[in-house]
């Protein structure tokens, strides 16, 4: 079976060699051996741990919470239905995230729209409601149909 060094597993996920010792620290890779020097050696079986972890870090859950996903995998068959429920909340939260994600970018879509428009007038005076700072909503009106035209 294939070996590979900490710096290698470091360079295939990205991530520093001392952020994969912290993790080993920490206790999220208890799969990982060591070799007669004492080094950290990642193994083949072990990639599938290493891509769990980096997706799930990568979706912004806590180290903690990923440390207990991977004690139930190195645990075995018995855990198998926490960790099917673990994937089912995560993704429900990830789903949520991305959708206030998505309204946020749908918004900063629309600003950028104002802005530009703005800056071709050289004024935001057109696109405000008369005596106010407020952006006239036909604006947005405006922007939406563009849009759903663009579609």
């Amino acid at each position: 079976m294939k070996t590979y060094s900490i710096s290698e597993i470091a360079a295939t996920y990205h991530v520093t060699v001392p952020t994969l010792r912290y993790y080993d620290e920490s206790g999220l890779l208890p799969f990982v051996k060591r070799n007669a020097a004492g080094q950290r050696v990642f193994t083949d079986d072990d990639l599938g741990y290493l891509e769990v972890i980096d997706c799930l870090k990568q979706s912004a859950i806590p180290l903690k919470d990923i440390r207990v996903f991977i004690d139930w995998c190195m645990q075995g068959d018995e855990t198998l239905p926490e960790r099917f429920k673990f994937m089912t909340d995560q993704e429900t939260l990830l789903e949520q995230r991305i959708a206030v994600l998505n309204a946020n970018l749908d918004f900063l879509r629309w600003k950028k729209w104002y802005y530009q428009k703005a800056n071709e007038a050289g004024t935001e005076q057109d696109f405000l409601i008369p005596g106010t700072k407020i952006v006239d909503g036909k604006w947005r009106q405006i922007y939406l149909k563009e849009q759903d035209d663009a579609k």
